[in-house]
């Protein structure tokens, strides 16, 4: 190669390198810029990011607001539990060795089993959940795991946070129960359950920031009615975390506002009373022989109403069978759920006072005369008490078939006259109705069921109450309607078809009759209708509130537990004042003369064997027996009763005769009421004098500590 060739290769190769070396000196030249811009132009910036990032948010949950009595006496209160959590978050960084590794290690310390924590860690709802047991809260925040542990326990884990990574230990305010006088109240207190994700998002979207995924809200009871006032309000610590999770120092923290305190009409000392004696009642009635079976009664639940007269507000409400409210703190589990839900264990969680439907019976006889006197009868009728009335080709009977002759309506209450109501309904049936496809025939004494309040709720302060049914024509046509395929079905196969073979005779039988003419409101329908028979059901509420009307001249009232709600400070902020919801339009002298009646029953009637010796001079009681008849089942047995100041009402299904069963109970409630001792009469409960509302009371504290608020006075105007 000729040395010009050569010549022409060294230049380029330093062309070559002069080249690389700007490209590279651009390079750092680039990276000086933005390192500039990094760390002075735009350094403040990117500082506050990586703090924030570091920061992590703790909700803190507020203080819930307690459930107090009328005397301030704490019916649901709150203690400190400490409580161990894990944050899902961080766990689903580790690998699943580790991540197996520290549940287990938590799971030794805490006493559970790693299975369960690992099914607690788990979303309702996903894959592999297990209702009672999964995690119904927010997926952001930490999960719960285990709940009163002792302080050996917690300090254990947080004297060692390295070798617990992304395990929270902290104490929580939890739900208590204090039970003065013994007291159980669970239908009336409710419980609490973690939110959902669904609700979660909707108070989200309703701009509520009173929860939060962490939250447990009601879902039963005064628990539920009144959670918007219970809750409080979260407020929110700002901490320093390192890159395992692990906090290292507090930047900031909103506190929590603690929720109010619900002030009740409910008086423990009463409610302990009627707890106790529905339990007994109950017991004693599976000690008895039922004399038509010759088995023992069943008596699988009963439920027991005290109101006042005046005000329409619940003084005590028990049903039975019933549960332990404190099962709900912390999660409960599958099999305690089971248990709540079980039909052998009697559905604890149906709240038999307000959701219970039953057949009144012969209690339903005081709005049947009230019926009939606004309607045509005088209360100089006499009618036949006959042992039997026939109504087409079935004999109606009195009871153990007496008779006692021509007599008026107040008679006819006084010894419970099956067959005197039989006639009266009887009577409006030929009038009125007996067209049996006619579901606009005029019927007076559905009439005036619905104007006492019955096929309705009564609007108790109470969630999921049941509506009763008053079961006239419309209603058997909606029930025809209803029914016509599948009873037909039947029908129309032969006795022997293989889908028939496990029925009984009468259902077949019951079958080929519905599908002809089901829809027929006939006369057996209406003599039945007038003695609270057939199917007509009530709640234990409805009747009391009905009751309390006959008493009170009238006046319908919405049943009210909750009577004020107070802040934390003692400030009252809201008054619940009672609410009519309707009245009952009584000719003059109709509702003394059944109320004179009525006093009867207790005096002469069949109330009277269990009264005797009661000061009735003193406390004018009026009562009324029933012993409702249930195709397949015992009787339900019932006594409704009311003075001057307050209704009682007790119902035992499968119980057997209304005084014979439920009879001692009543009066021994009366005689607590009042504070009969012998034959010393105190004032009624109710009736002593008292003050107004203030507008603040002593401060609720959240350890259950209280003082009582000043006497109430009862309250007779509307109010919402």
């Amino acid at each position: 190669m000729s040395p010009g060739g050569a010549g022409g290769g060294g230049s380029t190769g330093r062309l070559r390198i002069l080249v690389i070396q700007a490209l590279v000196f651009s390079l750092f030249a680039t990276l000086l810029v933005r390192l500039y811009y990094l760390q002075v132009v735009a350094g403040d910036e990117y500082q506050g990011r990586a703090a924030a990032q570091s920061v992590r948010e703790i909700v803190l949950q507020p203080s819930r607001g307690l459930i107090v009595d009328d005397q301030g006496r704490p019916l649901v209160a709150n203690r400190l539990s400490w409580v161990v959590s894990l944050d899902r978050t961080l766990l689903g960084k580790f690998s699943e060795r580790k991540r197996d590794k520290l549940v287990d290690r938590v799971a030794d310390v805490v006493d559970v089993r790693p299975t369960r924590i690992d099914k607690r860690l788990v979303s309702c709802g996903e894959e592999g959940s297990q209702a009672g047991v999964c995690w119904n809260g927010s997926p952001y925040q930490p999960v719960p795991i285990a709940f009163d542990l002792d302080q050996a326990q917690a300090q254990r884990i947080r004297e060692e946070p390295e070798d617990y990574p992304g395990v929270i230990v902290e104490q929580q305010s939890v739900r208590d129960y204090p039970e003065p006088f013994g007291i159980n109240a669970a239908h009336l207190l409710g419980y609490l359950s973690p939110i959902t994700s669904d609700e979660l998002d909707q108070a989200e979207s309703d701009g509520d920031r009173s929860v939060n995924g962490a939250s447990t809200v009601g879902r039963a009871g005064l628990e539920q009615q009144y959670d918007a006032w219970l809750r409080g309000m979260p407020g929110y610590r700002e901490v320093s975390v390192d890159s395992m999770g692990r906090v290292i120092g507090d930047e900031g923290e909103v506190e929590a506002q603690p929720g109010d305190t619900l002030v009740t009409s409910l008086d423990a000392k009463v409610q302990a009373t009627v707890e106790k004696q529905l339990a007994e009642t109950i017991a004693t009635a599976r000690r008895t022989r039922d004399s038509v079976t010759g088995r023992n009664y069943v008596a699988d639940a009963g439920a027991a109403v005290v109101l006042e007269a005046d005000t329409g507000r619940v003084v005590a409400m028990a049903s039975q069978p019933t549960y332990d409210p404190s099962v709900w703190v912390g999660g409960i589990s599958k099999n305690e759920l089971a248990e709540l839900y079980s039909e052998e264990a009697g559905l604890p969680l149906l709240g038999r006072a307000t959701q219970g439907q039953f057949a009144p019976g012969s209690t339903w006889k005081p709005f049947m005369t009230a019926g009939a006197l606004t309607n045509g009868y005088g209360t100089d009728t006499r009618l036949d008490c006959s042992s039997s009335v026939q109504v087409g080709n079935r004999a109606f009977k009195n009871y153990e078939s007496g008779a006692y002759g021509y007599i008026g309506f107040d008679k006819a209450l006084e010894v419970s006259c099956n067959t005197f109501f039989y006639r009266i309904g009887l009577d409006y049936w030929q009038r009125f109705g007996s067209d049996v496809a006619d579901v606009d025939a005029r019927d007076p004494l559905v009439e005036e069921a619905q104007e006492f309040g019955f096929g309705a709720e009564t609007g108790v302060d109470l969630p999921g109450e049941a509506s009763g049914r008053i079961a006239d024509r419309q209603w058997k046509r909606d029930y025809f309607e209803s029914q016509k395929d599948y009873y037909c079905g039947i029908a129309d196969e032969p006795r022997d078809a293989p889908a028939n073979r496990d029925l009984s005779d009468f259902v077949y039988k019951f079958a080929g009759e519905f599908c002809v003419e089901g829809f027929a409101y006939r006369a057996g329908d209406a003599v039945n209708f007038a003695i609270g028979q057939g199917d007509t059901i009530v709640t234990p509420l409805q009747l009391a509130r009905g009751y309390a009307a006959i008493a009170n001249g009238g006046t319908l009232y919405e049943p009210r537990i909750g009577t004020a709600i107070v802040a934390a400070d003692g400030t009252v902020i809201r008054r619940i004042k009672p609410k009519v919801s309707g009245t009952v339009d009584l000719p003059p002298g109709i509702g003394g003369y059944i109320d004179e009646a009525l006093k009867g029953v207790s005096r002469q009637g069949t109330m009277s064997w269990r009264l005797g010796g009661f000061p009735l001079d003193e406390v004018a009681i009026r009562s009324k027996t029933g012993s409702a008849e249930v195709y397949g089942k015992q009787s339900t047995s019932w006594v409704a009763s009311y003075s001057d100041d307050y209704v009682v009402v007790m119902m035992v299904s499968q119980g057997g005769t209304g005084s014979g069963t439920s009879g001692p109970a009543v009066r021994a409630i009366w005689e607590a009421l009042y504070g009969i001792e012998g034959e010393d009469v105190l004032p009624a409960k109710a009736a002593i004098p008292g003050t107004t509302l203030p507008d603040r009371l002593p401060v609720f504290q959240r350890n259950g500590s209280i003082l009582p608020p000043a006497p109430r006075e009862r309250e007779k105007e509307s109010g919402s």
